[in-house]
C-alpha cells in the first residue's frame, strides 16, 4: 500500500469499535489519521498507541460547529485531507412502538447528520487531493432486522446521500464508496444495552431468521482490511458499493445463547 504512506485520512467514532481497527489498519498501512470521536479514555489513549500518526479530536458529530473545527484542525496539522471515513453511528435495539423521543433523534442526528457534516466540510479539501469518501453502512438496509428498524432507515438514506453524490462529485475527482457491514465480533455498540433490551433482541431475530442469515460474525481485523483495500485502490478506479459479510454460516455470538 505505498501509495497510501503520507496520506491523510479523517475517521469518526474512531476511539473504539470497528473506529479503533480501521485507524490501526490505515496507520499501519503510512497514512496519518484524525480521529474523531466524544471525549473518553479511548480517544485519549490512541495516541500512546499510535504516536504521531494519529490526532484525536473530541468532536460530537452532531455538531456541524464541531466537525466543521475538527476538519480545521485536521488540515492545520497534517496539511491535507484525502480519505473521510463516515463510521459514527448508534444502534440501539428497540419496539418501535417504545422508542423515545430522544433515541430516535440521536439515531437521526449521529447516523445521518454526522454524516452529512462530516461530507459537507471535507469536500473543499477532498477536491484539492481528488480524494475519497466512505460511509460505513449495513447489511440491515438490504434485510433489516426487527427492532433496528430506525437504524437501517438511517443506514439507507446515507446509502442514497452517497449515491446523489457519487455523480455530483464526479466531474470533481472525488470518489464515493459505500462499504455496507455485516455483523462483526466485539463491537462496542452493544455495550450501552441493557439485559433486557439484549435478550429481547436475540430473542426477536433468532424468532425470525435473521441472526441464521446475518452468519458467524467476522472479525474487526477482516472488516479494516476490508477498508483498507478499498482506499488502497488507484484513483482511476471507483467501487461504488461494497457489501462485505460474513462467509461462515452460524449466527452472532448474543444470539448463540437463545434457547429455541
Amino acid at each position: 500500500m505505498e501509495r497510501l504512506i503520507g496520506k491523510t485520512a479523517v475517521i469518526t467514532g474512531a476511539s473504539k469499535g470497528m473506529g479503533r481497527h480501521f485507524v490501526a489498519a490505515l496507520t499501519g498501512a503510512g497514512m496519518r489519521v484524525a480521529c474523531l470521536a466524544r471525549p473518553s479514555e479511548e480517544l485519549d489513549s490512541l495516541a500512546q498507541q499510535f504516536g504521531d500518526a494519529v490526532l484525536p479530536l473530541p468532536c460530537d458529530v452532531t455538531s456541524s460547529a464541531a466537525v466543521d473545527a475538527a476538519i480545521a484542525q485536521t488540515v492545520a496539522a497534517f496539511g491535507r485531507i484525502d480519505v473521510v471515513v463516515a463510521n459514527a453511528a448508534i444502534y440501539h435495539p428497540f419496539a418501535f412502538e417504545h422508542g423515545s423521543d430522544d433515541l430516535i433523534r440521536d439515531h437521526v442526528d449521529i447516523n445521518i447528520l454526522g454524516v452529512a457534516w462530516l461530507i459537507r466540510a471535507a469536500i473543499p479539501h477532498l477536491r484539492e487531493t481528488k480524494g475519497q469518501i466512505v460511509a460505513i453502512s449495513s447489511e440491515s438496509v438490504r434485510m433489516p432486522f426487527p427492532m433496528l428498524a430506525l437504524y437501517a432507515a438511517t443506514k439507507a438514506a446515507v446509502e442514497t446521500l452517497c449515491q446523489g453524490l457519487r455523480d455530483e462529485l464526479r466531474s470533481e475527482d472525488i470518489r464515493v464508496t459505500i462499504l455496507r457491514s455485516g455483523s462483526v465480533k466485539g463491537g462496542s455498540g452493544g455495550k450501552a444495552w441493557s439485559q433486557e433490551t439484549v435478550a429481547a433482541f436475540y430473542k426477536k431475530i433468532v424468532e425470525t431468521g435473521h441472526a441464521s442469515m446475518s452468519g458467524e460474525s467476522a472479525t474487526p481485523e477482516s472488516m479494516a482490511a476490508s477498508l483498507l483495500a478499498v482506499v488502497g485502490l488507484p484513483a482511476d478506479i471507483g467501487v461504488d458499493l461494497i457489501e462485505v459479510r460474513a462467509a461462515q454460516v452460524g449466527m452472532p455470538d448474543g444470539a448463540k445463547t437463545v434457547e429455541t
